[in-house]
């Protein structure tokens, strides 16, 4: 592996933005392919941050400044990427439900999906049905990502459901959903694809849910 990329991913699962932000750019000067500087360096270092987790080695504080780092060095590359039409994992939307502006757990499933390869539209906290359905059509996503942390409002995906359903687009969208209150059992009960316990298992569920 070259030296730049083994420095950026220490320099990502060790959260030191500024260091990812100049190794980002040494590695672009040096000529290294932006999809290897994208998966080699920034993508694989994610995954170590999320195996971590599991392993209960990184809290949620751990996380979202090793992803907040990643996603400085993201910025960078992004117009590289770009310019070499390379594929994405796919698109999701991703929203906290109407009535709940909790965002935390939300911003740090979004930032570990855009460290997987995905393009994600994030759209922001007390979201309505509509405000989703929207960005889904805007996006042409195939995956929709659904937080709640409050049991109060956590009724609220059921609603969302049903208005894909109303709107033609539930065949063409899997659903996936989230929150402290949130479990597998209300996952079915709702009818949504799947139920994620925290940000790194999430990914994993993302790629299933669109591989399947």
């Amino acid at each position: 592996m070259d030296p730049i990329i083994q420095s950026l991913q220490e320099s990502v699962i060790n959260g030191q933005r500024t260091e990812v932000e100049s190794l980002v750019r040494k590695a672009l000067e040096a000529k290294l392919p932006p999809e290897e500087i994208l998966n080699t360096g920034l993508i694989a270092a994610m995954k170590e941050v999320g195996a971590r987790f599991e392993a209960g080695d990184y809290y949620v504080p751990e996380m979202l400044i090793a992803a907040r780092a990643m996603q400085t060095g993201l910025a960078i590359l992004k117009p590289y990427l770009v310019q070499g039409g390379i594929e994405s994992s796919g698109k999701v939307v991703i929203g906290t439900v109407k009535g709940d502006l909790h965002d935390i757990g939300k911003n740090l499933v979004s930032m570990m999906l855009e460290g997987a390869g995905f393009e994600v539209t994030d759209i922001g906290t007390d979201a309505t049905p509509e405000k989703f359905i929207n960005a889904i059509k805007a996006s042409n996503a195939k995956l929709v990502g659904m937080s709640a942390l409050l049991t109060t409002t956590m009724s609220n995906m059921k609603l969302i459901i049903a208005a894909l359903k109303e709107a033609g687009l539930r065949d063409q969208v899997k659903v996936m959903i989230g929150g402290a209150p949130v479990t597998e059992n209300y996952a079915k009960e709702i009818g949504a694809d799947g139920y994620a316990p925290d940000a790194s298992r999430a990914v994993t569920l993302a790629k299933t849910l669109l591989e399947g």
